[in-house]
């Protein structure tokens, strides 16, 4: 019985190479956090919410994991954050200097968004006094 044959191919260099974009000092996976931790989810939030675990979280957050089109779909919708934005396509995030809240404030909000409309308008009106009294 004869052995089989193997053909190897190298890889060949790109014809047309493509110059490298310009997608800012961040990566996908950095911004992905930032937005995460803007709109006040932990790793473990999110990933119940997208239906995945919380070091899948952790790895795409910081790159050891590549996401595909799907991915960035599900985490998008799941933060509520344009997918071009986390891409770094989005020419306002360029030099982005949102201001990160705390997730214990984040948290507060959504709870109080769940809060009956009068309770609400009560929360906002102490606010409200409370802003003009130190204003």
């Amino acid at each position: 019985m004869s052995s089989p044959k193997y053909t190897y191919f190298m890889p060949q260099k790109p014809k047309n190479a493509l110059s490298p974009l310009n997608l800012g000092n961040k990566t996908l996976g950095q911004r992905i956090a930032e937005a995460r931790r803007f709109r006040g989810f932990t790793q473990i939030e999110l990933a119940k919410k997208i239906g995945i675990t919380q070091k899948l979280v952790t790895d795409y957050e910081t790159g050891r994991t590549n996401m595909n089109a799907e991915m960035l779909a599900r985490f998008s919708i799941a933060i509520s954050v344009p997918a071009d934005k986390l891409l770094g396509l989005d020419s306002s995030s360029k030099g982005d200097n949102t201001k990160s809240y705390s997730i214990r404030y984040m948290r507060r909000v959504r709870e109080i968004d769940k809060l009956p409309e009068i309770k609400r308008r009560a929360i906002l009106k102490t606010i409200d006094d409370l802003i003009r009294a130190n204003s």
